[in-house]
């Protein structure tokens, strides 16, 4: 056996994160009376989003501001006046009821469960991300779900991993395997802390950057090739 413990990556490892994302959108625009065939309120929200994700990653703001500031921004750039506090908070409900399972993670991380410990590290929102795997019935399978609120640092920050290592009493970087989808954060934050890396690249991006993972799969599955 390769690996002691496998480290999985949440959002577009397990989680179908873009399709919790499209209900929870659609849910609260809905609620709010939001919609106009001359504005892609979507679109709009996921580039705002998306750069604040990044800037989280430098560590250039705090996920409690994040939460909010894309609604702020959101609104702000388009001319509605609703308060982004309340929706930010009717958004984040409605995007923790969506626990929509990437395929084959559950018959994963069953075949895995008698094999190797396992443990989930992510950077999203803690009461979303327990929310869904309470909501899918996978929080039984990990040892524990280690939030980047939690820790005080977010992927590819060396700490949070300190933490994981420490929570998990793990003294060998080196037999511990990382799964995830992003190359900046998982990766990334694999690499810096001496652990092997796998990168779950279901459609098939190409990698420009330095950031080279030691494994590359494209189905959940082919991570029982690697122990």
């Amino acid at each position: 056996m390769n690996y002691d413990v496998i480290l999985f990556d949440a959002d577009d490892t397990l989680f179908d994160y873009k399709k919790a994302e499209d209900y929870a959108l659609s849910s609260v625009f809905e609620e709010f009376g939001i919609q106009s065939p001359d504005t892609d309120y979507v679109a709009i929200y996921r580039t705002i989003n998306q750069e604040l994700w990044n800037d989280f990653e430098k560590g250039a703001i705090s996920l409690a501001d994040l939460r909010v500031e894309r609604f702020s921004r959101l609104f702000a750039g388009t001319g509605l006046t609703i308060g982004a506090d309340e929706f930010s908070s009717r958004y984040l409900s409605y995007l923790g009821a969506g626990a929509y399972l990437i395929d084959g993670a559950v018959e994963l991380i069953e075949e895995l469960r008698s094999k190797v410990r396992l443990a989930i590290i992510t950077n999203g929102i803690r009461e979303v991300q327990l929310s869904r795997f309470s909501k899918a019935g996978m929080d039984q399978y990990f040892e524990h779900i280690i939030v980047s609120e939690d820790t005080g640092y977010q992927k590819p920050h060396l700490g949070i991993f300190e933490y994981t290592f420490n929570k998990l009493g793990i003294t060998d970087p080196g037999r511990v395997l990382i799964v995830g989808d992003s190359l900046t954060s998982d990766i990334q934050g694999g690499l810096n802390s001496g652990m092997d890396t796998c990168w779950y690249n279901p459609h098939n991006k190409q990698n420009p950057s330095p950031v080279q993972p030691k494994f590359e799969i494209k189905q959940l599955s082919e991570v029982l090739t690697l122990l």
